[in-house]
């Protein structure tokens, strides 16, 4: 039987590409197919969910998910990323300070937002951390046919914000929370507000005028949509 990706429960975007809308916190991981490579982006909430996705990227993919991105360290975006530990795992210089030194404050956070102690526990114990650290601009190649752009483009939503570009007649950027289609954009402790509307210039600089921006929560949505969250964020924190 073949194998889509909406039989799957998940949105095709284009060629290779697609997103899954999680339960729950409605956050949003994305795959990105290339030959023999996949890359993951962002792991779920749990270990649980973390091997639902390794299941359903294989099943798509054809083969295992060889890269992991993870945009920020938010438990519902990293919280199943030891399910795939075969994987090449990439961020943003800083996240790994984050998943090291304050997973206490992942657990508590968790925990405040409806997970389960123990599934908390167990993600906890086994989180993984980005080897590979992206301080600007990382080109990753995706098979012979795609070349794929992480970009540190943060402070933001976090100190540490990566997205991913899938160019393309029409690119596709993964943007992980700094943009948020299903609600106001959440400013945590961790966020950084002075910084986020550049953050989100830069998201823009990174796309252009027509690509898909794919938000952390939510549906997708233009450039449009993300130049008034910019200015609405820059309104609601009082900077330019």
């Amino acid at each position: 039987m073949t194998v889509t990706w909406e039989g799957l429960g998940w949105e095709r975007l284009t060629d290779g590409v697609g997103r899954c809308r999680l339960p729950g916190w409605d956050c949003t991981v994305g795959l990105v197919i290339g030959g023999d490579a996949a890359l993951m982006i962002d792991a779920g909430s749990s270990l649980a969910e973390g091997a639902r996705l390794r299941t359903e990227a294989r099943a798509l993919a054809g083969h295992a998910v060889t890269h992991l991105a993870l945009t920020h360290a938010h438990f519902d975006h990293v919280f199943g990323a030891a399910e795939f530990a075969d994987a090449e795992v990439f961020g943003a210089v800083g996240v790994e300070r984050v998943l090291t030194e304050e997973r206490a404050d992942l657990r508590a956070d968790a925990i405040k937002n409806g997970l389960h102690a123990r599934v908390a526990d167990e993600a906890v114990a086994a989180l993984t951390y980005p080897r590979h650290l992206v301080p600007d601009e990382l080109t990753l190649p995706l098979g012979d046919d795609r070349q794929i752009t992480l970009a540190n483009v943060g402070p933001g939503h976090t100190a540490h914000d990566l997205a991913v570009l899938v160019p393309g007649s029409r690119p596709i950027v993964f943007c992980g929370d700094l943009v948020e289609e299903s609600g106001e954009p959440q400013a945590g402790p961790d966020a950084v507000p002075a910084l986020w509307p550049a953050a989100l210039d830069r998201l823009l600089s990174l796309g252009g005028e027509d690509a898909l921006y794919v938000p952390g929560h939510g549906a997708v949505v233009d450039a449009g949509f993300v130049r008034a969250q910019r200015d609405a964020l820059a309104t609601r924190f009082g900077v330019s």
